[in-house]
């Protein structure tokens, strides 16, 4: 949220239902020590509003289901999601409303000193999406809160994610359509992997597996 505000985005929402708390703030800058118990898109608009007061910022501070999410994509004419919740309920919703509304969607994860990144764009007939890489059928409970991550990957990710966000827009260079983009922070190594469209998937196929 800071890199696009700082980019001049124009427009940008806002959307989480928690509070900050003590845990967050090695990961998620947009907050201080000062803003525990404070909720989190308010909280990041301000940081985001001190870095360029120019921009407009929508707060969305009530949980969303995925009608809710569907509704707003539409209403608002939004350009791009970008994804950076942390389990995988939440991701899939947000996968299925990106192929209803044909938004494309940036998504990033971190967990432990990895990370990952793609894009998911449904004007593309060959692009695949979330389901594509974690069927929806599949056990991937894992998550930060079980398994901690290390705050800088966070940072990695997330910097990519604007930077992506940011190319589809301007409509500049190639951008992660087809491919995973993979984080070993403990070595300090990237790799990408090609990501095809499962012809299979339920999701964005519409066949059953």
């Amino acid at each position: 949220a800071m890199y696009l505000a700082g980019a001049g985005i124009g427009h940008m929402s806002l959307a989480d239902f928690d509070d900050v708390e003590l845990s967050n703030l090695h990961r998620q800058i947009a907050h201080g020590s000062g803003d525990i118990g404070s909720n989190k898109a308010h909280s990041a608009k301000i940081t985001a509003e001190s870095i360029n007061p120019g921009i407009k910022i929508d707060c969305i501070d009530t949980m969303m289901d995925e009608q809710t999410l569907l509704r707003y994509l539409t209403d608002k004419q939004v350009d791009v999601i970008v994804d950076a919740t942390d389990n995988f309920t939440s991701r899939h919703a947000i996968n299925r409303a990106s192929l209803t509304s044909q938004v494309a969607l940036v998504s990033g994860a971190a967990i432990r000193m990895e990370g990952q990144l793609s894009v998911f764009d449904p004007h593309q007939e060959s692009s695949p999406c979330y389901a594509c890489l974690y069927p929806e059928t599949g056990d991937h409970a894992e998550s930060c809160a079980q398994s901690g991550v290390i705050g800088p990957a966070v940072g990695a990710i997330a910097s990519l994610q604007a930077l992506e966000t940011l190319k589809l827009i301007i409509g500049f260079g190639a951008n992660l359509v087809g491919r995973l983009l993979l984080f070993d922070g403990k070595h300090c190594e990237w790799r990408t992997l090609k990501l095809k469209k499962d012809p299979s998937c339920p999701v964005c196929t519409g066949k059953t597996a």
